[in-house]
């Protein structure tokens, strides 16, 4: 197992251990946006109102002016005898969506966020991207300020139809084909796996620090059953398959939640930015964001166990498909990813589609908040086809490094 990925169990480990002394037995439900409380006197003080709210004021610091929509994807997909996911309510779901100003010739970029994160997460990188593309950032179902069913799946192939199928309603209602589809961590995984599914809509795919490439049988190593025999790793192993997530304890702490958040997007996003650390005014926006979309109700964070076994190894692997590839790919990985960019290096070698991998210098999983300007670099280069019509005589820009 991948020494950064075992270090990473420990420390959430030892914090869910932490956490529980200080959490309640029973974590409140989400407010309503409209809540007869002000938000001062809630166990957990958010709101959808409040994940508009806090989304707003983070873009405020972008200068390329953009919509933000609810996109209706109805109540479930065409031909389906059953709703989204077998909800009992026939109340259409949303898709929150910004989409920003560019040239009328611009190739059509999608943006997909990762696991526990939502669109406002590139806010550092809409007003270069949006120079040469035109950009759209979408919260996947169940995050963000999209609708948050109440998530019923029980099975991967349920839960991997809750996001694809999501995403196809989506762009069916947004008229969208022939785009760049660019997914991150988890997103990447979502963003491949529809593109294994529709082809034909997908020009190019690029695959950010992307989740779900190897599986518990291809990583097993000495080392993660060392520590799931440990007290912490046998915790951190049913936590993991009772579907604990981190965001129960944000919910658990009520009040205290922001001040937890506070502190791990002040360690987190300073601990690769050499260059390119958050301002103070990114960092309090940022904070006051991503508390607000973690603390509201639980949905789309639920898919985890489902997904990825324990040490976020994927029950259906990306890798195990990588000979079904049809879209021309670009893997994306900070030099310092935790993400293992090895993956995507086997799966290459099955791939009967362009394939390249870039890895960005001064960056980890967040390569796009820790180096955004190399992190534009890559991405330019990604889609040169698209963007020069010189694009065959374009060597990869100074300080990327290929694998």
């Amino acid at each position: 197992m991948n020494p950064l990925r075992l270090r990473c169990s420990r420390i959430m480990a030892d914090e869910i251990t932490k956490s529980a002394t200080a959490s309640t037995t029973s974590t409140p439900s989400m407010s309503k946006s409209r809540s007869f409380w002000p938000s001062v006197l809630r166990w957990i003080p958010t709101s959808t109102d409040h994940i508009i709210a806090s989304e707003k004021r983070l873009l405020s610091i972008v200068k390329t002016p953009y919509v933000q929509e609810q996109v209706n994807i109805g109540s479930g997909p065409p031909g389906s005898k059953i709703r989204w996911f077998r909800s009992s309510s026939n109340e259409p779901r949303f898709i929150n969506t910004v989409s920003f100003d560019s040239k009328s010739d611009s190739p059509t970029l999608v943006m997909v966020h990762g696991y526990g994160a939502s669109q406002g997460f590139f806010f550092r990188n809409f007003d270069a991207l949006a120079s040469r593309f035109k950009v759209i950032a979408i919260d996947q179902l169940g995050w963000g300020g999209s609708s948050r069913p109440d998530f019923t799946c029980k099975s991967t192939e349920e839960t991997e139809a809750w996001f694809i199928d999501s995403l196809e309603e989506w762009r069916k209602a947004k008229n969208l084909s022939n785009f760049i589809l660019l997914g991150h961590s988890f997103g990447g995984y979502v963003a491949a796996k529809y593109a294994l599914k529709h082809p034909e809509h997908v020009k190019h795919l690029i695959l950010v620090g992307s989740a779900g490439f190897s599986s518990e049988a291809d990583g097993m190593s000495e080392r993660l059953t060392r520590f799931r025999a440990t007290w912490k790793g046998a915790l951190l192993n049913h936590l993991w398959e009772s579907n604990f997530t981190p965001q129960k304890i944000i919910r658990g702490l009520g009040p205290w939640g922001p001040n937890l958040v506070q502190k791990y997007t002040t360690a987190r996003f300073s601990s690769y930015s050499t260059g390119n650390v958050l301002t103070e005014e990114e960092s309090k926006l940022l904070t006051d964001y991503v508390y607000h979309t973690l603390a509201a109700k639980a949905s789309g964070e639920l898919c985890l166990k489902y997904i990825f076994s324990f040490g976020a190894f994927a029950r259906m692997p990306l890798l195990h498909s990588a000979s079904e590839w049809k879209v021309p790919t670009t893997f994306i990985y900070g030099y310092e990813d935790w993400m293992n960019y090895q993956g995507a290096q086997e799966a290459r070698k099955n791939m009967k589609v362009p394939c390249e991998i870039i890895r960005v210098p001064q960056a980890g999983h967040f390569v796009f908040i820790d180096n955004p300007n190399d992190f534009h670099s890559a991405v330019f280069y990604a889609c040169r086809r698209f963007l020069s019509p010189n694009s065959d005589k374009e060597s990869l820009p100074e300080g990327l490094i290929p694998a």
